[in-house]
């Protein structure tokens, strides 16, 4: 019996454990912690694709594992940190505090949609969960290390928090276009190859901003994120 057809699995469950840890250290409020294994997850989330086309261990079951593992660390593991952020910018429980949940529970729709859609081949309809993921997460980071900033004051409000999780949620399983930024496979078409030109651009020149701001590294995230969501909704509106 061969190994190689378990090693996608296996990376897969790293994924899984950086999804499970992230959650222990939210609940404590270390985002300092909890944001980098999300990140670590999102890593081996790459990788286990990766693993399968270079090993051509592609199976049913790699699939639905890949899936569960995503709804803890890109669905409920945002929400907590978003849940604790609430909780600690209005110093104590409220139920506005809950709203970030619905993020855990439009991710797992999201997984589970596009899982039976055909369609999302070369590119996504509504956001994918771990660019939803990974904006909470430095949202969360941005604010617990940089406490004077402006992002910091919108969250420590009433509104910002609950506002952003609605708004996110209903990104998750909306039906706009959303492109796809891996190079691999089959290129739809000059379009495409523009969007994604232009992502990578805007990518480079948010380092140089958090670089000469001196923002914290969680800004990169912050920025690259934003840009790929409004990106996204400009060319919905000009049908692009």
């Amino acid at each position: 019996m061969s190994l190689k057809k378990y090693i996608p699995d296996f990376i897969t469950c790293l994924n899984l454990a950086c999804g499970v840890s992230g959650i222990v250290f939210a609940f404590k409020g270390r985002f300092d912690v909890a944001f980098p294994l999300m990140l670590a997850g999102a890593l081996f989330d790459f990788l286990d694709g990766l693993a399968a086309r270079l090993l051509d261990a592609y199976s049913p079951l790699g699939k639905e594992l890949d899936s569960l593992c995503d709804v803890v660390t890109f669905g409920v593991l945002p929400s907590v940190m978003l849940y604790n952020l609430a909780c600690i910018c209005s110093f104590g429980e409220s139920i506005w505090c809950w709203t970030p949940l619905l993020i855990a529970v439009f991710s797992a729709l999201r997984l589970a949609k596009f899982n039976v859609d055909e369609r999302q081949h070369e590119s996504f309809l509504g956001l994918p969960t771990p660019a939803c993921a990974m904006l909470s997460g430095a949202i969360c980071y941005f604010v617990a290390s940089s406490q004077f900033s402006f992002l910091a004051d919108w969250c420590a409000g009433p509104v910002f928090i609950p506002v952003y999780s609605v708004v996110m949620s209903a990104l998750l399983v909306c039906e706009i276009p959303m492109f796809s930024i891996k190079f691999g496979g089959a290129e739809a078409d000059r379009t495409t190859r523009i969007k994604r030109i232009t992502f990578f651009i805007l990518v480079a020149a948010s380092v140089i901003v958090t670089v000469l701001m001196k923002w914290n590294w969680s800004a990169i995230v912050l920025l690259v994120m934003t840009i790929y969501i409004v990106k996204n909704l400009v060319y919905a509106v000009m049908k692009l």
